[in-house]
């Protein structure tokens, strides 16, 4: 919570720069960075106009326990801070340009994130873009994925921030 709430408040003082655009502020990331993004732009809705969410976590039950309990105990004893946390539960909120994207063969954050965020996004009515990568790990590489994935990016960012 804190960090998202972090993330927008930086976001908020670098956007009243007077050479800072306030109406193309863009955020991206990759796995928990991408995680960070679609929290962002759903919370930070009043500030975010652009994101990029690749191999994201989209709600906490869906991660390795391992590791998510290390930091946020048991769903059953914290429920309030995973739900508060997930994009997921924010989905409603998106008033800006997402981009989504995931490999089928991710071991790290299953696919299912990101489906899962697809598909509360397509109840709530809302547009985004989407790539899915079939066959790609949490790297989505291989072939020719990489330079497809960038060219998406600098397109989707060229489109929505230039």
């Amino acid at each position: 919570k804190l960090e998202s709430d972090d993330m927008i408040a930086a976001a908020k003082w670098l956007a009243e720069k007077p050479y800072i655009d306030s109406k193309k502020v863009g955020i991206w990331g990759w796995s928990y960075g991408g995680f960070m993004s679609s929290l962002c732009i759903m919370k930070g809705n009043d500030v975010f106009s652009t994101a990029i969410a690749i191999a994201p976590v989209t709600h906490y039950k869906f991660y390795d326990s391992i590791y998510t309990e290390r930091y946020m105990r048991t769903p059953q004893e914290n429920e309030k801070g995973y739900n508060e946390n997930a994009p997921l539960n924010w989905a409603g909120q998106l008033k800006g340009n997402l981009l989504l994207c995931h490999g089928t063969a991710d071991d790290n954050v299953h696919v299912q994130n990101t489906y899962e965020l697809a598909e509360r996004l397509v109840q709530a009515g809302k547009q985004f873009d989407m790539g899915i990568y079939t066959n790609r790990n949490h790297s989505i590489y291989g072939g020719n994925t990489s330079l497809q994935l960038y060219t998406k990016f600098v397109n989707f960012l060229n489109k929505n921030l230039k």
